[in-house]
């Protein structure tokens, strides 16, 4: 049993690591493939594996994400970031086990396509996810910067940055990946956004709490313990 119940309608930071922190991303297409299987699993439905999907269904693949019904998602996704060997979501669970689910999908997918192109066997990912219940709204607030400012926390540089995805783009219209990512968008920002007056607002105080987070992880505190307090 989890130490963190994973209950309907309620918020949870998800995240995990590869196996003794090795790399999980070793070029875009290892994050975009990634990417794909984000929007394609998280469906109460099975599709069977992403190949087989997509050999039966062609370049309806793209779309199949706009497809899935409310109703019949597993998550509600509200932000992310992929870095090269870690990532972090803010994920609603919306059915019974949704948020197990997904994860299980999720990971035992990309797994079996990582070790299939890169010759290797054995598990890829540091055990079980770890799951932190958002148990306040100034909570949330402060994780969407985190999560989609991730990469920044890290301060990745040339070329590790070039390996790391976000849903930062998503809040902030302004930025963008030109010639690097597909133009999709999976998270719902209205939780967020709805809170403040526009984009702009949010991302004023998305780099301010950065900057804070930044301060602390410098003086080696806790990340989410800070944001609990």
């Amino acid at each position: 049993m989890r130490k963190t119940p994973l209950v309907n309608d309620e918020y949870y930071h998800i995240y995990n690591r590869g196996v003794d922190k090795r790399t999980i991303f070793e070029d875009r297409y290892d994050i975009n493939r990634f990417f794909q299987s984000i929007t394609l699993f998280n469906n109460v439905e099975s599709i069977g594996s992403i190949a087989e999907y997509s050999r039966s269904n062609g370049k309806d693949i793209k779309r199949f994400g706009d497809r899935v019904a409310e109703k019949e998602r597993l998550v509600e996704i509200v932000s992310y970031c992929l870095n090269p060997n870690h990532f972090h979501f803010i994920l609603k669970q919306c059915v019974e086990s949704g948020i197990s689910d997904f994860m299980k999908k999720l990971s035992g997918g990309y797994s079996w396509y990582f070790n299939n192109k890169y010759d290797r066997s054995g598990a890829l990912f540091q055990g079980r996810f770890k799951s932190i219940h958002i148990n306040s709204n100034e909570y949330l607030l402060h994780l969407s910067a985190y999560v989609s400012l991730n990469d920044k926390v890290h301060k990745f540089g040339d070329p590790v940055a070039e390996l790391t995805r976000s849903s930062w783009g998503e809040y902030v219209q302004s930025i963008k990946k030109p010639n690097k990512d597909p133009d999709e968008k999976i998270c719902s920002t209205d939780i967020i956004l709805s809170q403040f007056k526009n984009s702009k607002e949010y991302e004023l105080f998305a780099k301010s709490s950065l900057k804070e987070i930044l301060k602390h992880k410098e003086e080696e505190k806790d990340i989410s313990r800070l944001l609990l307090e």
